[in-house]
């Protein structure tokens, strides 16, 4: 019994990109909720700088009450990881959290799970 499986890669790659696709949307959007809820509670002005690329990093320094012109910083290789954490220490002292919990933003999963622990709990 001959079948056609030439159009067996196609489909499923096509079916992986798609639903990589959603996921990576999903995760977007539970970043830029977290984001604008954060700037919501620290009434930092243009919460919805959350949703738009490169204006959510200007709003996650707003947020941290660090010059704007720490952007410039972090566009170079390795002092990005050590701006991005000093930031994140920034937001969570000022969601009046532990500092620590900056630091804790390299780690892969728990990246994940701060975000929403700082904009959602009191």
């Amino acid at each position: 019994m001959e079948g056609n499986y030439q159009q067996v890669p196609p489909a499923f790659f096509a079916i992986y990109g798609i639903i990589w696709f959603i996921i990576v949307v999903a995760f977007y959007v539970y970043f830029a909720i977290c984001l604008q809820t954060m700037a919501k509670k620290t009434n930092t002005a243009n919460a919805w700088f959350a949703w738009i690329p490169i204006l959510n990093v200007f709003l996650m320094i707003a947020i941290a009450n660090k010059p704007l012109w720490w952007f410039v910083l972090l566009l170079i290789p390795l002092v990005n990881i050590v701006i991005s954490i000093i930031v994140w220490m920034a937001i969570a002292e000022a969601r009046n959290k532990p500092n620590w919990l900056g630091i804790l933003m390299i780690v892969p999963v728990v990246s994940i799970i701060i975000p929403g622990y700082l904009a959602f709990s009191e």
